[in-house]
């Protein structure tokens, strides 16, 4: 019966997170719910990670809280190139793109790790700042995007985190 209780309750906190990350504006309230619910969803046992790495998940999570999604895109990606240095960069100064293609991660994470970053790439290098017509004629489709990758941004740093758990 315990374990029947365990898979309803962990189906339970799957679907509150994907019907958190289905909602178009979370609330503040919202968002740390969102947090809590991935941390449940994924967090199975325990967890390790540099304080440097805590420091900047911790910054991430206000970040996305208060609203600043360019900025909790930007912090989860940091936080992701931290944890993956600390646990698999051998004190060698390497790529992100080859830090992530180099750890031993599943295919699906090492997939999604590259698109954030390319996303990040999008807004950290912009290729032509000059060219800011389509941003100033249509700002709530960039606050909109910015938003979803936001949140996609917290899952893929806490699957980042959590990958390597000790039970």
């Amino acid at each position: 019966m315990k374990s029947r209780k365990l898979i309803v309750w962990t189906a339970l906190r799957v679907m509150v997170c994907d019907s958190l990350l289905e909602e178009k504006v979370l609330s503040a309230e919202a968002k740390w719910a969102f947090i809590t619910a991935l941390d449940d969803e994924l967090l199975k046992g325990g967890s390790t990670m540099s304080e440097w790495c805590a420091f900047i998940v911790r910054d991430c999570d206000y970040a996305f809280v208060g609203g600043a999604n360019l900025a909790t895109v930007i912090a989860a990606t940091a936080a992701i190139e931290t944890h993956l240095r600390a646990e698999y960069g051998y004190g060698k100064r390497v790529r992100l793109a080859d830090l992530i293609d180099g750890a031993p991660i599943e295919q699906g994470l090492r997939d999604d790790i590259h698109n954030l970053r390319k996303y990040r790439n999008s807004w950290v290098h912009v290729t032509a700042p000059k060219d800011d017509e389509e941003i100033f004629e249509n700002p709530e489709f960039h606050e909109e995007q910015l938003e979803e990758w936001a949140k996609i941004a917290q899952r893929t740093l806490r699957r980042t985190i959590y990958d390597n758990q000790w039970i």
